[in-house]
């Protein structure tokens, strides 16, 4: 459901699937909204996504081989900053404490990207920021205000989306 959400996010916010570059930021390889949505986006033309992610939470190479075998570009790096102003779509994730085998690692990750209104002054005027929530502190509280955080009509579409599947499978 919550890949419908997102899809219906995308939708609604950039009015198209295709011809869009796609920011994926934060825990990639524990991400499972993140997997799913690289799967479902990989159907689309002219996308392009980049990767942001501390090294050792890169997108597991089974996602990019069985999502981007179709020859998608993608670029990973470790730095938001240089990477934002090209972004159509930015997806936030946040860093699950509940993944990790040690707190060590988690407290040295945790705070890897943090979305505050100051990076997102070289974005683009149309980006749009989307979150699959609960956020920790990966994107401060400063940017809800921004018209371009979508992840608070994110929730909303979610509810509607799965409000439908409800009503389905009852069949009414």
């Amino acid at each position: 459901t919550q890949t419908l959400t997102d899809l219906l996010t995308i939708k609604r916010e950039k009015g198209r699937f295709d011809n869009m570059t796609i920011g994926f930021c934060g825990d990639l390889k524990f991400g499972r909204p993140v997997h799913s949505l690289v799967n479902a986006l990989s159907r689309y033309d002219h996308i392009n996504f980049v990767l942001i992610s501390p090294t050792e939470l890169k997108l597991p190479r089974y996602v990019k081989e069985e999502a981007l075998k179709k020859g998608i570009p993608y670029t990973q790096t470790t730095d938001l900053e240089s990477v934002i102003p090209q972004l159509d779509i930015l997806y936030m994730t946040r860093v699950q404490k509940e993944r990790f085998f040690n707190e060590e690692d988690y407290l040295r990750l945790k705070d890897s990207y943090i979305l505050t209104p100051e990076k997102l002054e070289n974005a683009k005027a149309d980006l749009s920021i989307l979150h699959p929530l609960p956020r920790v502190n990966e994107i401060t509280v400063a940017v809800d205000k921004d018209p371009r955080a979508a992840y608070w009509r994110q929730v909303q579409y979610g509810k509607y989306i799965r409000m439908a599947l409800i009503l389905k499978l009852l069949g009414i």
